[in-house]
């Protein structure tokens, strides 16, 4: 089978491709690059990245550093959060979870809005109750979707806790015209290259006060300046070569989601699916998106009647080279390290979502395709 888009060679077709600049603007500042023997120590291409990223993400405070799960770290330590309780949700990718236990923190698990998949205010309530030396809610915007910000938001500061937010999907998405970095008291970025924007491998803290940037500047960098030495800190530094390509990136962010907009509105007309959550073909239904938001398409996630329906579109499709994923599976209340009650929505959503592939320059035709198997196989 032929295929366009990227896939002219008929070969297997993953969930998403990464975003690459024109090649001759990487190479002119590898050059640089090398012309200088710069490669890292927040160096010209990092320094001029967060001055961008603080400017796109509405960022008072903001330090990029090497990965996703180091900024969620250096977010915990930032915020006094390490060793402590912690509320999140068992709907998202298991480095949320893992950044806290490898901060000593113990995470209460919150289930989650099934017509949002994020967090539930609701429950964040009542675990709260029910564990009142809790210091935090860290709910994720799942898939680009905004959390009940004004929710959360209200029982954060009503029950004294911190509120930081997981916005690894979020990059690009504003909730009435602003970005959802603006939200809670921290946030923080995945710039892995499976991302909407990236910098192959990073990430960045974005901090509501502005005061705390050199705080996040000594967590990154071992906590001195030259020989001078204030805090404890560790090495979080994101690379020049990585910078430069987030650099490269960042100016076609726009065009980016414009045509992966295009990309979902082909899935939503074959799949009669649409951002109410309303169920389309074959009880097929996406999550509900919350009013007001202006979403960044990062991803396509389809919510099936039940697993079995699932079951069988996956194999329909990787029968013909097509390879979804299931964001996000298992719950994290079922991994074998952890120890939870259980959280039956959560629970129940792992096991009926697929997320299908979704890229800027995907073809028309593959989009189509991926979609009618979909229906198809949902309904046998």
């Amino acid at each position: 089978m032929t295929r366009s888009g990227g896939n002219a060679s008929g070969g297997p077709v993953h969930v998403t491709r990464a975003a690459l600049p024109p090649l001759e603007d990487y190479l002119a500042c590898v050059r640089r690059i090398f012309d200088t023997h710069g490669l890292t120590n927040m160096g010209e291409f990092a320094r001029r990245l967060e001055t961008e990223l603080a400017r796109t993400l509405d960022a008072p405070a903001l330090a990029v550093c090497a990965n996703g799960t180091l900024a969620l770290q250096l977010a915990l330590r930032l915020l006094g959060l390490n060793g402590r309780t912690v509320i999140t949700t068992p709907f998202t990718y298991v480095a949320t979870l893992s950044a806290l236990l490898w901060e000593g923190c113990t995470p209460v698990f919150a289930d989650i809005d099934p017509r949002s998949l994020c967090m539930d205010p609701g429950e964040a309530a009542r675990l709260l109750d029910a564990h009142p030396g809790a210091a935090a809610l860290l709910p994720v915007h799942v898939y680009g979707n905004a959390c009940d910000v004004d929710a959360l938001e209200t029982l954060a500061r009503e029950r004294g806790v911190a509120l930081l937010y997981d916005a690894a999907h979020a990059f690009g998405s504003r909730l009435r015209g602003k970005s959802l970095f603006a939200c809670g008291d921290a946030a923080t970025a995945s710039f892995h290259a499976t991302k909407l924007f990236h910098t192959v491998e990073g990430g960045c803290v974005v901090a509501r006060d502005p005061a705390r940037k050199k705080a996040l500047e000594l967590l990154r960098a071992f906590g001195h300046v030259g020989d001078t030495h204030f805090s404890l800190g560790i090495n979080a530094k994101m690379s020049e070569l990585h910078a430069a390509m987030g650099l490269c990136l960042l100016p076609e962010l726009p065009e980016n989601m414009a045509r992966r907009a295009t990309v979902t509105a082909i899935y939503d007309e074959v799949l009669g699916l649409a951002a109410d959550g309303a169920p389309g073909a074959e009880g097929l239904r996406r999550p509900r998106l919350a009013p007001g938001l202006a979403w960044n398409h990062a991803y396509y996630p389809v919510i099936f009647p039940d697993g079995a329906a699932r079951a069988r579109v996956t194999a329909a499709l990787e029968a013909r080279g097509i390879h979804p994923r299931r964001y996000f599976y298992p719950s994290l209340t079922r991994l074998p390290y952890v120890q939870s009650p259980p959280c039956p929505v959560a629970e129940d959503m792992a096991e009926r979502v697929l997320c299908l592939p979704l890229w800027a320059d995907m073809a028309p035709e593959l989009t189509r395709e991926i979609a009618e198997l979909t229906r198809a196989a949902a309904r046998a």
